[in-house]
């Protein structure tokens, strides 16, 4: 593998958290219910029934846009994507191509690593088939749901970073409010396009391109799947050339039980589609004054909240990263601060306090984390003159560690402090002991 390099490139599908579907008024909450009770004449398909475009998902989809810092385009186009599938009534796919709702974004990673997002664009979701032996059932529940594809440039070169990127786009919708973005359930799903080439020296005589090929895989469901299927994928990849086979462009699956990829289809390219506007939806205008509006409904982004959080609180990195994880916990944090300004709690004792005991905030308050912590505080020796008493008995039974102290060891200072702590019970406030304990030892 250290003479190929991987060029990877991501799809991801998002089902928008609207109440109806896209293109009709059936209920878009069709988990676990009852096959094809959410249906109508528009998401079965049928001869004669209209689409009516779904407000909100628009909305949705320009906020998705505006936080991955894309441009919104002031026109856009619903077109018929045309293929045969069974799990497509109408035998074509609403969706856009050549005229997305949003273009050229991109999202910096943990790592410092610049994604590019080539395009998020607006579409419905199919319906679902189930497999049982030799027979195969239709639910159309899902058929006509809203979906936003978000499309990466192919800028990823390692696993790593796709997993990284996917987790922070599921933080991101999760924060805008758009999605649920549960894996488990379908909400979110990956989509992968690799290819490989031999590392070389890149000259004027052979600049360097990309690879005349690609390798789709489909509909992945877990990080962790996505993260084996690639690994496998680029494994497969590299063999079939050093044998000097021809790679194909082609749609793959993961088989999660045997853990290897299978051929599902080739891959088609956009022509094989038969991409035309679609003629019973009008042009989308989108106007300066409607963006501004969508943009001024964004929330702080999770990378801007933990970088406060770092700053104002005077936190670590990985604190504020865990405490801006999810939108409920930033807010649970930010909260109980109010609350333990009020009764001299810090910042950052609630912050060691909420991550090392993991707290559950659906079933704590705020007010409850200050009372546990202020409960910690009952018996603190915080008296000059008793702090005083407990470090002479302290100097006095160390002699040792205080012969140390005055060599210049500084350890023997923590030393001391443990003694007075056992002392005392651990009930010593370190933050008075110190001084105390040096001005002592300095006499």
């Amino acid at each position: 593998m250290n003479n190929y390099e991987p060029i990877i490139g991501l799809e991801v599908h998002v089902e928008l958290n609207t109440k109806s579907k896209m293109f009709c008024r059936c209920s878009a909450d069709y988990f676990g219910k009852e096959p094809n009770t959410h249906t109508c004449p528009v998401c079965l398909g049928l001869p004669g029934a209209l689409p009516v475009i779904n407000k909100q998902a628009i909305e949705s989809c320009i906020k998705i846009g505006l936080a991955l810092g894309c441009q919104i385009s002031k026109k856009s186009l619903f077109e018929r994507k045309n293929y045969f599938y069974p799990d497509l009534p109408k035998g074509f796919q609403i969706s856009q191509y050549r005229w997305p709702l949003c273009i050229n974004g991109q999202i910096t990673l943990d790592s410092g690593q610049v994604i590019r997002i080539n395009r998020v664009h607006q579409e419905e979701d199919t319906g679902k088939l189930s497999h049982r032996g030799d027979v195969t059932l239709v639910d159309f529940n899902r058929s006509g749901v809203p979906l936003v594809e978000i499309v990466t440039e192919p800028d990823f070169r390692d696993v790593e970073s796709v997993r990284d990127y996917a987790k922070k786009l599921q933080q991101l919708l999760r924060y805008l409010g758009v999605s649920n973005a549960d894996m488990e359930r379908g909400d979110m799903r990956l989509e992968a396009n690799i290819s490989v080439h031999p590392i070389a020296i890149a000259s004027k005589a052979s600049p360097w391109r990309l690879p005349d090929y690609r390798v789709e895989l489909k509909n992945i469901n877990s990080f962790r799947f996505i993260v084996a299927a690639i690994e496998y994928e680029i494994k497969r990849q590299i063999e079939a050339l050093e044998k000097g086979e021809k790679l194909l462009q082609e749609t793959r699956g993961w088989n999660e039980d045997k853990k290897c990829t299978f051929l599902q289809r080739s891959k088609e390219e956009a022509h094989d589609y038969r991409y035309f506007p679609e003629p019973d939806l009008p042009e989308i205008e989108i106007q300066n004054s409607d963006t501004k509006k969508i943009a001024e409904q964004l929330p702080e982004l999770p990378w801007s909240k933990s970088k406060r959080f770092a700053d104002e609180f005077k936190l670590t990195a990985t604190q504020a990263q865990i405490l801006s994880e999810s939108k409920e916990l930033a807010w649970f944090f930010e909260e109980t601060v109010k609350h333990g300004n009020k009764h001299g709690v810090s910042a950052k004792e609630i912050a060691n306090h909420l991550i090392n005991k993991k707290t559950d905030i659906n079933i704590v308050l705020p007010v409850q984390v200050i009372e546990e912590l202020k409960g910690k505080r009952v018996g603190i020796i915080e008296n000059k003159e008793e702090l005083e008493e407990l470090a002479e008995q302290a100097v006095k039974k160390n002699a040792n560690a205080v012969l140390d102290y005055k060599k210049g060891k500084e350890v023997a200072l923590q030393v001391l402090i443990g003694a007075v702590m056992k002392l005392s019970l651990g009930k010593a406030d370190i933050a008075k002991l110190k001084p105390i304990l040096e001005k002592l030892l300095k006499s």
